[in-house]
C-alpha cells in the first residue's frame, strides 16, 4: 500500500464507523415512530377523558415548614374520608378514576406533594421522607380533623404513608383505621426496580447503577435528554416504566405530560430521599387492616415487593391485577376500584355497621 494511501485509510474507517453510527440511529428513531405510531393506532377507551380534572374545591394548607400544599376536596362531608397520595413526579390527578367513582359514597381528600402539580416548592429545601410524612399529617389535620380515614398511596405516596407510620404510630387505631398500598414498596426501591429490569447482570452493571441513583442531578438531565428527543422517546420510555405494553396510548401520554412539568428540585432533591431507603421498622406500626395492590407486570416496584409487604404488614391482604404495570389505578381503573371498593365495605363499612346508634 502506498503512503498516500495509507493516509486515506483512517479517513475511510471514521466514514464507514460513521455511516454505520448514522444508520443505526436512523433506523432507532424510525423503530421508535413505528411502535409510538402503532400504540396509538390501536383502539383506546381512554381516549377524550378529562384526566386533568380535579375533584370538589380546592384548598391551599400550609405544611410544617410553610411549604403550600394544594388539596382538593370532594364527596359528602358526613362520609367516610379516603385520603389520596399519589407517586413520584405526577400529581393527584393520577387518582382520576378513583375519586370520580368513589366519592359519591366517601369523601375523597386528594393533595399535590411538595413540588409536584399545584403545590409550592418546599419552603426550606426539604424534600426528605420526614417532609412527605409531616405533609400528610397537615393535610389530616386540615381535612380529615376526626376520621375516620383510609389512607390510599401509590408508589412515593406509598412511601408516604409508611415514613407516616414511623413518625405517627399513634394514628393507627385512632383516625386511621385502613391502608392502602398501591405499586409500593418499604425499601431498597433503586435495587427492585433495576433488577425487574434486568439490570443485575453483572456487579459492574450493578456498581454503575448506584452510582447513577446517587447522582439525582445526573438522572435529571437524562431525563431532560429523554424529552429533547422528542414525544416518541419520553412515551417508550413511560411506557417501559409504568404501563403495560397493551395500556391505552392516551393515559401513557397523559403521564408524560405531567411528569414533563415537574420541576428539577423534585428529580435532584426528592429523588435522592428514596435511594436506599428502608421502612421496614415503620411496618409493624400499620396495626389496622391494610390492602396491597400491584400490577403483574409492574417493572419499579414489582410483585415481589407487595409480596414483602404483604407478608410484614400485622393484618394485610394482596392483589395482583392482570396486565396492569406500576400505573395500575389508571390502566385497569375497574379492576382497580372493584377490588378497593370490596375492601372497603370489609373494613370500614363493618365498623359502621358495629358502631352504636
Amino acid at each position: 500500500m502506498s503512503d498516500r494511501a495509507r493516509a486515506r485509510a483512517p479517513w475511510r474507517r471514521a466514514l464507514v464507523v460513521g455511516g454505520a453510527a448514522l444508520a443505526g440511529a436512523v433506523a432507532a428513531v424510525a423503530v421508535e415512530h413505528r411502535t409510538v405510531r402503532r400504540a396509538h393506532a390501536r383502539p383506546d377507551p381512554e381516549r377524550g377523558e378529562r384526566l386533568a380534572e380535579r375533584p370538589g374545591h380546592e384548598l391551599r394548607i400550609a405544611s410544617f415548614d410553610g411549604t403550600e400544599l394544594a388539596v382538593n376536596v370532594a364527596g359528602p362531608r358526613a362520609a367516610p374520608i379516603l385520603v389520596f397520595s399519589h407517586g413520584f413526579s405526577i400529581d393527584m390527578t393520577a387518582w382520576h378514576y378513583q375519586w370520580k367513582e368513589l366519592s359519591r359514597d366517601y369523601r375523597c381528600v386528594l393533595y399535590d406533594q411538595r413540588g409536584h402539580g399545584r403545590s409550592s416548592l418546599a419552603a426550606e429545601g426539604d424534600y426528605s421522607l420526614d417532609a412527605l410524612a409531616n405533609d400528610l399529617r397537615a393535610v389530616l389535620d386540615a381535612a380529615a380533623p376526626a376520621g375516620p380515614v383510609v389512607l390510599i398511596g401509590h408508589s412515593m405516596g406509598g412511601i408516604a404513608v409508611l415514613a407516616f407510620a414511623g413518625r405517627f404510630p399513634e394514628e393507627f387505631g385512632a383516625r386511621v383505621e385502613a391502608v392502602v398500598l398501591a405499586d409500593t414498596t418499604a425499601s431498597n426501591v433503586v435495587e427492585e426496580m433495576v433488577g425487574q429490569l434486568g439490570l443485575l447482570a453483572s456487579a459492574a452493571g450493578w456498581r454503575a447503577v448506584q452510582r447513577l441513583a446517587r447522582n439525582p442531578r445526573l438522572v435529571y438531565r437524562l431525563r431532560a435528554g429523554a424529552l429533547d428527543r422528542g414525544a416518541d422517546l419520553a412515551f417508550l420510555v413511560a411506557r417501559l416504566t409504568n404501563f403495560d405494553p397493551e395500556a391505552p396510548a392516551s393515559l401513557v401520554d397523559y403521564v408524560v405530560r405531567v411528569a414533563a412539568r415537574a420541576p428539577a428540585e423534585v428529580w435532584t432533591h426528592l429523588m435522592a430521599s428514596l435511594v436506599d431507603l428502608d421502612l421496614r421498622p415503620a411496618l409493624g406500626n400499620v396495626t389496622v387492616p391494610a390492602l396491597v395492590i400491584v400490577g403483574e407486570g409492574d417493572r419499579l416496584t414489582p410483585p415481589g415487593a407487595s409480596r414483602a409487604l404483604q407478608r410484614a404488614l400485622p393484618d394485610a391482604r394482596l392483589a395482583v391485577i392482570r396486565q396492569a404495570g406500576h400505573a395500575a389505578m389508571l390502566e385497569r381503573h375497574a379492576e382497580f376500584n372493584g377490588i378497593l371498593s370490596a375492601f372497603l365495605r370489609e373494613t370500614i363499612g363493618r365498623r359502621r355497621e358495629r358502631a352504636p346508634a
